[in-house]
């Protein structure tokens, strides 16, 4: 089980200098609007995964006028601490465990874990197939690290690839030496991570199905489908036979990079004629299946960040989901709210949170 004993926080968005101590196994972050409590649960998502979960620029999570941060998390995993630091300075990004600097951040992906939940994480549905993609391979990433090693070559091939295709999209070509290099490439790569999307969707179905009827008590069933070029032809087959159009688009237009995931309820897809409740159910169970998945896998339960679910979620999805994050195998939880007496009733007397008031 993954817990965050305590936290540090220099110039990290709207926080100064602060430390705070978290010493039950829920904790709330209340507080006014726009005084810090999205932002305090991603700074343990970044100690996590070395990144902000809310935005991709490195600048944007160091404070106003500055030029950089420093978050450090004090974690507890099978009985053993450990300090993590992230810090990024002078356009410097540096993660450190123990006092020793990661040679790549990859090496620390999957070591501490969390599974976020925020309000806009809709777009997972509404949106289109590439946040699909990343939520999938940020599970399989963080459980399997030849997966996230091959999922980064891969994206390291296909922009050589891409930039070769430019360079002689209007020329007549002499040498395909370099494409053939390219596509060994990304067929090595590529087969792998589409073996494991395969096996991934076959494990984490089962989790969705049971969450999103627990979560919603509807009749309907859920369903993923996973979609590939490779379900009907090896990826080396695609890459030739597609090369005149991806001359002609300068861009390797088939391949494991174009993968989707369908959203299905009783095999219709969600996305284009599901109700809202109906999406945030599905949503919730999305994110708790992950949180179970990654569990099994790593043997470690999560932390679970919830941002804000008090004001999106109706009284019987909340019943329900506090239902599930209040038994005894749930690990640690980490959420946010304006309003510290509506999450005491919530949870009701027997349960002990900790509050944190900004």
């Amino acid at each position: 089980m993954t817990i965050l004993n305590k936290i540090s926080l220099f110039q990290f968005r709207n926080y100064s200098q602060e430390a705070f101590q978290l010493d039950n196994s829920v904790t709330c972050i209340t507080g006014a609007n726009g005084s810090g409590k999205t932002n305090f649960l991603d700074a343990v998502y970044y100690l996590c995964y070395t990144k902000s979960y809310f935005s991709a620029s490195v600048q944007q999570s160091a404070q106003h006028n500055t030029d950089g941060f420093r978050i450090e998390g004090i974690f507890s995993k099978n009985e053993r601490l450990e300090t993590i630091v992230c810090k990024y300075k002078n356009a410097k990004k540096e993660v450190s465990a123990g006092n020793v600097l990661y040679e790549k951040m990859s090496d620390h992906i999957g070591k501490f874990t969390a599974v976020m939940i925020a309000p806009d994480d809709i777009e997972l549905i509404n949106d289109g197939s590439e946040l699909r993609r990343k939520f999938m391979d940020s599970i399989l990433g963080q459980s399997d690290s030849n997966y996230l090693e091959s999922l980064l070559q891969y994206q390291r091939v296909l922009l050589q690839r891409n930039a070769w295709l430019k360079m002689y999209a209007f020329q007549t070509v002499q040498d395909y030496s370099f494409l053939d290099y390219y596509n060994a490439q990304l067929q090595q790569y590529g087969g792998y991570i589409f073996e494991c999307r395969q096996q991934f969707v076959q494990q984490f179905l089962p989790l969705l199905v049971k969450y999103y009827q627990l979560l919603s008590g509807a009749k309907e069933v859920a369903g993923l489908v996973y979609q590939s070029d490779l379900h009907t032809k090896k990826l080396s087959v695609w890459l030739d036979d597609s090369l005149p159009n991806d001359f002609r688009y300068q861009r390797t237009l088939r391949g494991i990079h174009k993968d989707e995931l369908s959203f299905l309820l009783d095999g219709i897809s969600i996305k284009n004629f599901g109700s809202q409740g109906q999406k945030k159910s599905y949503l919730f169970a999305l994110k708790l299946a992950q949180y179970e998945y990654v569990s099994q896998v790593l043997g470690s339960s999560p932390i679970l960040l919830l941002d804000d679910i008090f004001e999106k979620l109706d009284q019987q999805r909340m019943e329900a989901l506090l239902h599930i994050i209040s038994a005894n195998h749930f690990g640690q939880v980490i959420l946010t709210d304006t309003h510290e007496n509506r999450v005491r009733a919530a949870f009701g007397a027997e349960k002990e949170i900790g509050f944190i008031r900004l």
